[in-house]
């Protein structure tokens, strides 16, 4: 297979993994599993599968950096109980609007306060669009729906501020996939799981354990372990733009999908805010340029000639 068709095949298992994600999640608020509760089971199935392959592999040095363990308490602990936490007051619909579609933003304002990087064209263009769907949305949601935004809403804008805070610093300190990947999930479990069995209610009497299996094997196998793995091989062969743009639909995808699968509404309002804000993180206007993958390879293509 080419590069190019790998890529895709990564792209399309993460589309299918961060698509479930929307739904599986939603779900724990019809199946009564707690936010407390899924993000243990979800850092404790990944500990007891990375823990054993990496002292195997006697790779633990990398462990003990000071970026593994902030890149925990952000993208692993922060984003997991914020975006859990969302789901039980919020729909899907509302997940892709303030969760998938703020990433992008929050991102490139993490990049300019933590590194001054500053914003290009496409990251005004952008942040215009949504800033003008989340005013007609909000508008259109308390004349026609008489409803405003809560508290599951502000939930995932957190989410989305943690999410951006994790990528800006991943990409800055450069480690692995694998090393990303493990040391989320390791010290995300060492810090946790204490804290949450000596403080945290627990709920798994009243919840049917077929449940509590499904949530666990798909959070914490296919989440966290799959689908980072496959992002990032998706990016190192068509580039980190095109990857982004492709998978971001899966979310957006899954709000309309939850609406005859979980019962859930989709209003105008809603829909207004699902186009802006998609079209503000596709940016689709850029997919006429090309990815780092067609560069290189007419690069290598010169060369040889």
């Amino acid at each position: 297979m080419s590069p190019r068709f790998q890529g895709y095949c990564f792209v399309a298992i993460t589309m299918c993994i961060w698509g479930g994600f929307t739904i599986f999640s939603r779900l724990n608020a019809q199946w009564h599993i707690s936010a407390w509760d899924i993000v243990a089971i979800r850092f404790a199935i990944a500990f007891c599968i990375l823990m054993p392959i990496l002292i195997y592999k006697k790779d633990l040095a990398f462990l003990w950096q000071r970026e593994a363990v902030i890149l925990a308490l952000i993208g692993g602990i922060g984003y997991c109980l914020t975006v859990y936490s969302a789901f039980l007051y919020a729909p899907a619909a509302h997940a892709a609007i303030f969760l998938n579609g703020c990433i992008p933003l929050c991102t490139a304002i993490a990049a300019y306060i933590l590194f001054k990087q500053p914003f290009d064209g496409h990251t005004w263009l952008s942040f215009c669009i949504m800033l003008g769907a989340i005013t007609l949305m909000s508008f259109l949601m308390m004349q026609r729906d008489h409803v405003s935004f809560g508290v599951g809403d502000l939930l995932f804008v957190m989410s989305a501020i943690c999410w951006g805070v994790f990528t800006v610093l991943l990409k800055q300190w450069k480690l692995s996939a694998w090393h990303s990947m493990a040391s989320v999930a390791i010290w995300s479990a060492v810090i946790y799981l204490p804290v949450y069995l000596l403080f945290f209610p627990k709920h798994f009497t009243g919840v049917n354990p077929i449940h509590l299996m499904i949530q666990g094997v798909f959070h914490g196998v296919f989440v966290v372990i799959i689908s980072t793995l496959a992002y990032i091989a998706a990016i190192e062969r068509l580039g980190a733009f095109k990857t982004g743009s492709i998978v971001t639909l899966a979310p957006f995808i899954a709000a309309v999908v939850a609406v005859p699968l979980l019962n859930e509404p989709l209003s105008a309002s809603i829909i207004c805010g699902l186009i802006g804000m998609g079209i503000g993180a596709l940016q689709p206007w850029r997919w006429r340029l090309k990815d780092t993958l067609t560069i290189e390879l007419e690069k290598q293509k010169q060369k040889s000639d």
